[in-house]
């Protein structure tokens, strides 16, 4: 059997029962979340990079690569509002690789993981011909303040933090091997790319609210807001003209800056829906901690469709971010 579309294969394993009672949440959002006492709960996760796919030596040194690995894993938890503890890594290797270059894989985690005060307890090594890296995290957050794709309804405010499409510029620009000179006047979108930030502060403040959805934007903006629509049974609309794009995006390519911001991936922003009463709190704080969020819609009834109100009218946006599976 062949797999085509990763979306619906991770929906047709999903349990339909679970064995152990302790796991809250499993499959179908960011990351799991596993009961651990009265206060907290664990939140796990993992993710895996393969060579070739994910990154190559033309587009990410070996201190990024570890960087990025972490990175995507500490998002996530991020997503769901909790705090991010330990980590392990599983690490297949190449020959051709060079202990220098796997020794900074593992420096990258490390420069990531001591920002948040994370401990590496664990991980395996193995052969293979191609170098793949899968990092799992386990996180915390305070029993029953997990953050949910399922949250979303009628009427709540769509945000989005800090500005999109960067990292798809970023990698266009590796990909291009633009100038070196030119490199310094484009510093900000490589490194959107290969270090991007999580926005584990953001994820908390949201933790404090009473209600909120949440996603991070791995995939692509619209991806990830239909993966909201979806799990909550509603519609999405937001606004063309209040997505952030930042001017050096647009200066860049402007042809190409909303496709990127839309559908490129890789920000590690969080998106979500909040309640209207609340988003002024919301703003109120976010303010207060220098966190960027930007209003791009509002939540309504519906069927699990995200629509884009632009210059010739209303558009529906389908999932069209990285798909492992996707065929060309």
């Amino acid at each position: 059997m062949s797999i085509s579309d990763e979306f619906e294969f991770i929906k047709s394993i999903e349990p339909s029962t679970l064995f152990h009672r302790n796991k809250v949440v499993g499959i179908g959002d960011d990351a799991a979340i596993i009961g651990v006492d009265s206060k907290f709960e664990k939140v796990v996760c993992v993710d895996t990079m393969v060579e070739e796919i994910h990154f190559s030596a033309q587009t990410m040194e070996p201190f990024d690569i570890g960087y990025k690995a972490l990175a995507a894993n500490i998002s996530d938890v991020a997503a769901m509002g909790g705090i991010p503890l330990y980590y392990l890594v599983s690490i297949t290797i190449p020959t051709r690789w060079a202990k220098k270059d796997l020794v900074a894989i593992y420096d990258g985690m490390r420069a990531l993981g001591d920002q948040y005060k994370m401990d590496l307890i664990g991980g395996d090594t193995t052969s293979g011909s191609s170098l793949v890296l899968s990092v799992f995290v386990i996180g915390k957050v305070e029993t029953g303040k997990r953050l949910l794709r399922s949250n979303a309804r009628n009427g709540d405010i769509v945000f989005v933090s800090g500005s999109l499409g960067e990292s798809a510029a970023g990698l266009d620009l590796l990909l291009k091997n633009v100038a070196i000179e030119n490199q310094e006047k484009w510093k900000q979108l490589v490194s959107r790319h290969k270090q991007p930030s999580p926005k584990v502060s953001l994820g908390r403040v949201l933790a404090g609210f009473e209600r909120v959805a949440l996603n991070d934007v791995s995939d692509g903006l619209a991806s990830e807001l239909i993966e909201i629509t979806e799990a909550s049974n509603v519609d999405i609309m937001i606004n063309k003209d209040t997505i952030p794009i930042d001017p050096i995006l647009m200066q860049y390519n402007p042809k190409n800056a909303l496709t990127w911001a839309l559908t490129g991936g890789e920000d590690f922003e969080l998106v979500g829906t909040i309640s209207p009463a609340d988003w002024p709190f919301l703003q109120k704080q976010c303010k207060e901690l220098e966190i960027v969020i930007s209003a791009i819609g509002k939540v309504a009834d519906g069927d699990g469709k995200v629509f884009m109100y632009d210059e010739h009218g209303k558009v529906e946006l389908k999932k069209e971010g990285f798909n492992h599976f996707q065929k060309e």
